[in-house]
């Protein structure tokens, strides 16, 4: 080891330098405050702990390697930096929680920035430890076991104000996992080949923005949070879900693209929402809707080949588009496109001038028997559906959109079909 710059004055920070050969937590102990220690390309077979507030950089990407021994690296102090390096070979306890970097209570404003994460049981976790920021990593988990028996690639427990950003995750059991944290920012990653891409809950007042979520069983799991905005994601063939709101309040959900899922959307106890914008297409079911989801505003989504625009389930009818109680919406008020939508458009504004109904008469056919499909534009079957319609006794209670809108928002919706993972 070498100490390549010392101070002038006792305040002023020193350089560090590791060479292949050498160990580095000799190095961490006598390194001061505020110092920067630089690792050299090498392969380096020790776990280390930072306990005090420094940089520690990897030049050309050494490899740091824990042996499987417990966390690779420990973090037990505020204001550390950590950057360009490669960790792997955490232990694998998923009761001691081993982790590739773990950032532990009080290790506030830690900065993890352009590593690769590789083969640790969770890449980071992160406990009670506020301002951290996460970003340009690469996170890769134990793809040859199966993945109830990995760890998470980020888990976020009870910290305020962390940035997660521009990472890359896959392989591990839910990318991002946060749990009693607020203030947050998620934006620009890539979670994919894992159970969920995102699992939130019990957390409020969090930014959810430009994320791609793919290849999982479930994109963006949302359960038991408020005051969440989830605005200009992309999550597409998932086998379960493309986004799930469950036990959700006062949120904003604009602007997404959510393609060739099971589910695009499922929706449960939600209420005090707005979903606005949003793209569903080519998923199995575009919304799944259920559990009394009501008092939620649903407008300008555009819902286009889905195999089954809308499952609801309740005891009455929910009405989609313009708000609740308006007499005469204006003309960019209110309104979803429906691919399936029959009607027309006499006064040329724009919307139907019969209301959308989903789950009618007909749609409950095709349901029950899919080559009904090819007789949608046959004269018995339109005259089947307005007879569902005259009479009431024949249908169930459907979500309504009094409104719907002709044309789609979004002109570039096909080149997100066929996106279906086999």
């Amino acid at each position: 080891m070498a100490l390549i710059a010392s101070a002038c004055s006792a305040v002023s920070a020193a350089s560090w330098s590791v060479k292949p050969g050498e160990r580095i937590q000799p190095v961490l102990d006598q390194a001061q405050p505020g110092d920067v220690v630089e690792i050299a390309r090498g392969f380096y077979d020790e776990s280390l702990r930072i306990a005090k507030p420094l940089t520690l950089r990897g030049l050309n990407r050494p490899t740091i390697s824990g042996g499987q021994r417990g966390d690779t690296i420990r973090v037990a102090a505020a204001d550390v930096r950590i950057e360009g390096l490669i960790v792997r070979d955490s232990g694998h306890s998923l009761k001691d929680q081993h982790a590739g970097i773990y950032l532990q209570p009080g290790a506030h404003r830690a900065v993890v920035q352009a590593c690769d994460l590789a083969y640790n049981l969770f890449g980071l976790w992160i406990e009670k430890a506020d301002e951290v920021r996460i970003e340009g990593n690469l996170i890769t988990g134990l793809r040859d076991i199966n993945s109830s028996q990995r760890g998470n690639g980020i888990q976020l427990y009870n910290s305020q104000k962390a940035r997660i950003i521009g990472n890359n995750i896959s392989f591990v059991r839910d990318a991002l996992y946060v749990d009693v944290s607020h203030h947050a920012e998620f934006r620009r990653n890539r979670l994919h080949h894992s159970r969920y891409g995102t699992h939130y809950m019990n957390s409020y007042y969090n930014l959810w923005e430009d994320n791609d979520s793919y290849h999982n069983r479930g994109g963006l799991a949302l359960m038991e949070v408020r005051e969440q905005t989830v605005r200009g994601n992309r999550t597409w063939g998932n086998s379960d879900f493309g986004i799930m709101l469950r036990t959700l309040q006062d949120s904003v959900i604009e602007n997404n693209i959510v393609a060739g899922n099971s589910r695009g959307f499922f929706i449960y106890d939600v209420e005090y929402a707005q979903l606005r914008g949003n793209l569903i297409v080519d998923n199995q079911v575009g919304v799944h809707l259920s559990a009394g989801s009501t008092r939620n505003r649903v407008e300008h989504n555009d819902f286009i080949a889905n195999r089954e625009q809308v499952r609801y389930v309740g005891a009455r009818d929910e009405r989609w588009g313009s708000l609740p109680g308006a007499v005469a919406p204006s003309a960019d008020e209110g309104g979803n496109h429906w691919s399936n939508y029959l009607g027309w458009d006499r006064d040329g504004d724009g919307f139907g001038d019969l209301p959308y109904e989903a789950n009618d008469l007909v749609d409950r056919l095709q349901w029950r028997y899919p080559s009904v499909r090819l007789l949608m534009g046959s004269p018995a079957v339109q005259a089947l559906r307005l007879l569902g319609q005259q009479f009431p006794v024949l249908r169930v209670p459907s979500v309504i959109d009094a409104r719907p809108r002709m044309q789609p928002q979004h002109k570039d919706w096909s080149e997100w079909r066929g996106k279906q993972f086999h």
